[in-house]
């Protein structure tokens, strides 16, 4: 019964996801990968320096993507690709750090 509401819940999710603007993907996206990187600082999977790191790469995206904004008129499709590609770079890099055989 228990996994019949995790499956249902995540297919919900999916489906809320797929509908959202890609604004509010990039965002969310944005969200789970910084938890991703709180989880890994609280597990001592990351350590103080791979999580400063990592944390620069968010930011870098953050800064981007605000500057994008204010260029007027939103997100074009080439300003979401870019940062749909950096959020791709930094999500690859956060597994990596995560995986590899360095403990805090």
């Amino acid at each position: 019964m228990r996994t019949k509401l995790l499956c249902a819940a995540l297919i919900g999710l999916t489906a809320l996801t797929a509908a959202a603007p890609s604004e509010a993907r990039i965002n969310q996206r944005q969200h789970r990968q910084q938890d991703r990187i709180y989880n890994g600082i609280r597990t001592g999977e990351l350590n103080r320096r791979e999580a400063y790191r990592l944390e620069r790469r968010e930011g870098h995206i953050a800064r981007y993507e605000a500057r994008a904004r204010a260029s007027g008129g939103g997100l074009n499709g080439r300003e979401r690709y870019r940062i749909e590609r950096m959020q791709d770079r930094t999500s690859r890099a956060i597994y990596r750090q995560k995986h590899d055989a360095q403990v805090r």
